[in-house]
């Protein structure tokens, strides 16, 4: 059983999972990274660019799901180098840092708690996160075109290739992508009808909606509203 929660840090998600026995379950991408906890270690999940299909992942599972490009600056490592990737911490962190942070978590009242707590944390000693970086996301998420992001916030579409990278996993069109989908899933599941979702979520049409949720999904529209994610 999934369940969620905002957190107490901006932008954030904290949510648990308990996936039945034998059964599978589709991460769809969204832009964003987490910081997991599964039986007792911690890992990071990187920016996907297909559904990450959790067959066999078995036992609880909690995590934060950070807002869309803040995950970088608390965890320490570009999202580009995690994209499609789920890594322990372990590997990415000096050894008695990881396992440092791996105790607290484990000494929490629960997991998700716990990671809540570390996530509050290295966002106290970090800093605010980039407002240009939200500026990009809501820009993005609106729907405005990738070349007027970048003229807007005047920082030139390469300045903003490189820092989309670094921040996000992947350049900015691609991000534009995963968020026109999120916004294209939201009206398919409330019942708007596929053309009409198409159009209103900036696809040409409903073959380009098709399209692109079969590349970033692996599923057609109808079956994975029916429960195959």
């Amino acid at each position: 059983m999934y369940a969620e929660r905002p957190s107490r840090l901006a932008g954030a998600v904290v949510w648990t999972n308990t996936p039945a026995d034998g059964g599978a379950g589709r991460v769809l991408p969204d832009g964003c990274m987490d910081l997991l906890w599964h039986e007792g270690r911690l890992l990071v999940a990187g920016p996907d660019t297909r559904a990450h299909v959790t067959a066999g992942e078995q036992g609880a599972w909690a995590g934060v799901r950070f807002y869309p490009g803040t995950a970088p600056a608390l965890l320490g490592v570009p999202a580009h180098e995690l994209r499609d990737r789920r890594v322990a911490l372990a590997e990415l962190w000096p050894a008695s840092r990881a396992r440092h942070l791996t105790d607290l978590v484990n000494a929490a009242a629960d997991p998700a708690s716990g990671l809540e707590e570390a996530a509050l944390a290295r966002a106290a000693g970090t800093g605010p996160p980039d407002p240009l970086l939200r500026q990009v996301v809501a820009a993005l998420a609106a729907g405005r075109p990738v070349a007027a992001t970048a003229d807007e916030l005047g920082i030139g579409a390469r300045r903003l290739h490189r820092r989309s990278l670094a921040a996000f996993g992947y350049g900015p069109k691609t991000l534009a992508r995963v968020l026109r989908l999120r916004r294209a899933l939201v009206l398919a599941r409330d019942g708007v009808p596929f053309a009409d979702t198409a159009a209103r979520a900036g696809y040409a049409d409903q073959a380009h909606l098709a399209r692109d949720v079969r590349e970033f999904t692996g599923l057609p529209l109808g079956e994975l509203l029916a429960g195959g994610g």
